[in-house]
C-alpha cells in the first residue's frame, strides 16, 4: 500500500461501516473506537473480542484492500501515529483527549474531546476531498442559472448556508426546508439548473428523493455525504464526500456538520475566485448594505 493509504485508513474505515456485514461492523468498530489497542491484536484476539470468526476478520482486511495482516496493522499503527500528530498541534494547551463523552467527563475533557473531534473531522475531509469532484461540483455552479439545495435536520443548516453565501455573490440559490417544498421545486427544474443536496449518511429518504426529482428534471445534481456508497451518492453527478467523526452524543449534530460546513466553504470559494472581479464587487455592496445597519457606538 502507498503511504497515503496508511494515512487514510481510518477514514475508509468509518466510511464503509454502513455497508458492512453485521460481524464486520463490529470488527470496524474496535479498530476506529480504540485503534492504537486494535493494532495490537492478533486475528484470533480481534475475532474473539468481537464474536466474530478468523474468516470475517480476514474478509474485513481484505475489503480495505490489504492481502496480509500484518500490511494491514502497520498501515493502522502509522494511521494512529498520524493523527496523535494532529491532535498535539490542533490545540496547544488542551489535554491530548479524545473519544465519545463519558457520564464521568468533566467539562475541560468534554471541550477537549469536542475540539479534537471537530478539528480531525476537518483534518480528515481536507486530506481525503477528492479534488477533481470538487472542481466539477465548481463548475456546475459558476455556470447554472438557478441552484436549489436541501437536507433535513442539522444537514438543513449547511444547505442554508451554502445558499446565503451563493446569494451574497449574486448566484441565484433556493434553499428549502420543507421535503413536500423541495420536491415541488426540484420539479420545475431543467438544463441549467443545479440541486444540491447535504446528508452525512446519504440515506435520507427526503434527501434522496429531492436529487432523484432534479436528475429527472433534467438539472445537475451534486451530493455532500460521509458516504460515497449510499444512495444519495447513486443520485448525484458529482459526489462531495467528508470523513466526519460522529459518536453517540455528537450524532448528527457537529462532527458532520462542521465537515460539511467546510465543504460548503471551499464550494463557494471555488465559485467565487472563479468569478473573481464579479464576486469581489458584489460582496463588497452586500458587505456596505449590513454593515450600514449596525448600530454605531459613541
Amino acid at each position: 500500500m502507498m503511504a497515503e493509504d496508511a494515512e487514510t485508513l481510518l477514514i475508509r474505515i468509518r466510511a464503509a461501516m454502513p455497508a458492512l456485514r453485521p460481524s464486520e461492523r463490529r470488527i470496524a468498530g474496535e479498530f476506529t473506537g480504540d485503534p492504537a489497542a486494535a493494532a495490537n491484536l492478533s486475528i484470533a484476539q480481534l475475532a474473539a473480542r468481537c464474536e466474530t470468526s478468523t474468516t470475517s476478520v480476514v474478509r474485513f482486511y481484505q475489503r480495505m484492500g490489504y492481502a496480509h495482516y500484518k500490511d494491514f496493522r502497520i498501515d493502522l499503527t502509522r494511521a494512529v501515529a498520524r493523527e496523535e500528530i494532529a491532535r498535539r498541534e490542533a490545540g496547544p494547551g488542551l489535554p491530548e483527549v479524545s473519544g465519545d463523552i463519558d457520564r464521568n467527563d468533566s467539562l475541560e475533557g468534554i471541550v477537549s474531546k469536542v475540539a479534537m473531534n471537530e478539528t480531525l473531522s476537518i483534518a480528515d475531509t481536507a486530506r481525503s476531498l477528492d479534488m477533481e469532484a470538487l472542481g466539477r461540483a465548481v463548475s456546475l455552479l459558476l455556470g447554472a442559472r438557478r441552484i436549489d439545495s436541501f437536507g433535513v435536520g442539522a444537514s438543513a443548516l449547511v444547505g442554508l448556508d451554502l445558499q446565503q453565501k451563493l446569494s451574497r455573490i449574486g448566484r441565484t440559490a433556493l434553499n428549502w426546508h420543507d421535503a413536500h417544498s423541495a420536491w415541488t421545486s426540484a420539479a420545475t427544474l431543467a438544463a441549467g439548473c443545479v440541486a444540491v443536496a447535504v446528508s452525512h449518511t446519504g440515506a435520507t429518504v427526503d434527501t434522496v428523493e429531492f436529487l432523484a426529482i432534479a436528475r429527472r428534471s433534467g438539472a445537475a445534481t451534486v451530493a455532500i455525504t460521509n458516504f460515497h456508497d449510499s444512495p444519495l451518492a447513486r443520485a448525484a453527478d458529482v459526489t462531495l464526500t467528508t470523513a466526519a467523526r460522529e459518536t453517540r452524543f455528537r450524532s448528527g449534530a457537529l462532527g458532520s456538520r462542521i465537515a460539511q460546513l467546510m465543504v460548503v466553504d471551499c464550494l463557494f470559494t471555488g465559485v467565487a475566485q472563479a468569478s473573481y472581479d464579479e464576486s469581489m464587487r458584489a460582496l463588497r455592496d452586500t458587505y456596505a448594505v449590513v454593515h450600514d445597519r449596525v448600530v454605531k457606538r459613541a
